[in-house]
């Protein structure tokens, strides 16, 4: 029989400057949101922010704050505006770049702009995992897919929790 799990804290992030405008309504941070609290996740936040410099302040408040996962949406393609990558890069001391691989190779499946997804995922101060995710529902749908099969082991390992047979 296995200990308990601890309480597993996150924050959502969803960089979008035409949302945090109040031009449109956030559309992928909500289907985060749920999946989390589906999970027993306690999530403590959401925050939409605009492109660029915001994200980073965001994702630096985030790490600061000790939440075990972080998970941005928008901001990973190739426009001008798009720059969550390279907010999120210098808070990671370990990079998990399989985990992108394989959620652009899942995406390919249905469209090939997947690839064109530049997010990074990766763990900072040695406790906060940090996602980055499209801001796409189709991208949201496969990253949540993704660390549904992955998430549980990440956290366990970060925490030294033994996965010997």
């Amino acid at each position: 029989m296995s200990a308990p799990r601890p309480e597993r804290t996150a924050q959502v992030i969803v960089a979008s400057t035409r949302a945090a405008a109040g031009i449109y309504p956030d559309r992928t941070g909500p289907v985060i949101d749920a999946w989390l609290i589906d999970r027993g996740w306690t999530v403590l936040g959401r925050h939409v922010v605009p492109d660029g410099d915001p994200v980073g302040a965001a994702l630096r408040a985030a790490v600061d704050a000790g939440y075990d996962l972080v998970i941005t949406t928008g901001g990973t393609g190739v426009s001008p505006h798009d720059h969550t990558p390279e907010q999120t890069a210098p808070l990671l001391e370990l990079e998990l770049p399989g985990l992108m691989e394989e959620l652009r190779r899942r995406g390919a499946a249905s469209t090939p702009l997947a690839i064109l997804s530049r997010g990074r995922a990766g763990i900072a101060r040695g406790r906060t995992v940090i996602v980055n995710l499209p801001g796409s529902s189709g991208g949201v749908r496969d990253g949540l897919a993704l660390l549904g099969d992955v998430l549980d082991h990440i956290l366990d390992q970060l925490h030294g929790v033994d996965h010997s047979a």
